[in-house]
């Protein structure tokens, strides 16, 4: 719990609440699988299981059987065995489960750096994360698996920082599948809308706040209508009005900071002052997130 309350959440509710609740039960996690393809578990015991070894290394494996190692994948290392030191005569050979992926998962930090064998330096100076963003199931996925692994490891969170988002679903609320073909093709939705259109379009769904997103294009051409084209129009009513005043003054236009202050047309004064209001509105976020995030890695 301490790890998790050391790393900054957003939104702060699903470290609160869903991400909480699943670290406070705690539940068994069986990381063997029953699968030709994986990782293989690195032990070795004899039939009745009374003699274990597990191998932390491909040195460590290689010393023990005197095989030359080449590759761990199943196929490279299944074969073979490791000379028995109770029984002398009899041999040990590897036990068929292979690690649960979220187990590799949970290990990224580690495993990409091959630490501790390489890169310790680059891996200290790196870890914990700085910063890292997934789904609202990785909850229950990746997020746990790191916290987990971590802790067991070094006693601390792998990462700082997590942004959580929700799950884009289809329009009629079920899982997005490449089966059912439930969902339109991205790259004609981009064609259609344009990419920005479907950013903003995501960027102000319930998605932000981690929650479900029932994906409908009239959201994204409803984006198009109500924000890029008044944008457009008014962006071209200006270039048009800049060129009409160049042409009838015979000189280049050069915006002036210091006039658009003294201007006396209420609509200038409007859109100044609404200008001013928006960039106090940033900073004030700004403040209050640097704030949270302050709290948040305080011990």
């Amino acid at each position: 719990m301490k790890n998790n309350n050391d790393t900054y959440w957003v939104p702060n509710n699903v470290k609160e609440g869903r991400f909480h609740n699943w670290l406070a039960d705690a539940r068994d996690w069986s990381i063997s699988r029953n699968r030709f393809w994986g990782t293989p578990i690195p032990i070795w015991a004899d039939k009745d299981c009374s003699e274990i070894v597990c191998i932390g290394s491909i040195q460590e494996l290689k010393e023990l059987s005197g095989v030359e190692i080449t590759d761990l994948h199943r196929e490279s290392i299944d074969h073979i065995k490791i000379p028995s030191k109770n029984n002398p005569g009899t041999f040990l050979e590897r036990v068929d489960e292979v690690f649960d992926c979220w187990f590799e998962s949970g290990s990224m930090p580690y495993a990409k750096e091959h630490y501790p064998f390489e890169n310790k330096e680059k891996f200290q100076d790196g870890f914990p994360a700085d910063f890292i963003a997934e789904g609202l199931d990785q909850t229950r996925g990746w997020f746990y698996t790191l916290m987990v692994l971590s802790t067991a490891l070094f006693d601390k969170p792998a990462f700082k920082n997590v942004i959580v988002n929700g799950l884009v679903l289809a329009g009629d609320g079920k899982k997005m599948s490449k089966r059912l073909k439930n969902y339109p093709d991205p790259t004609i939705v981009i064609d259609k809308f344009g990419a920005d259109a479907l950013r903003m379009y995501l960027i102000n769904s319930p998605v932000v706040r981690a929650e479900p997103l029932k994906f409908q294009e009239a959201g994204v051409l409803g984006v198009v209508k109500e924000v890029f084209l008044p944008w457009y129009n008014a962006f071209r009513f200006l270039m048009q009005n800049i060129s009409r005043w160049e042409i009838d003054n015979s000189a280049k236009f050069v915006p002036d900071v210091e006039k658009a202050k003294a201007t006396t047309n209420p609509i200038d004064i409007w859109i100044g002052a609404a200008t001013a209001n928006l960039i106090k509105y940033v900073h004030q976020v700004s403040e209050r997130s640097e704030a949270k995030r302050s709290e948040a890695s305080e011990p």
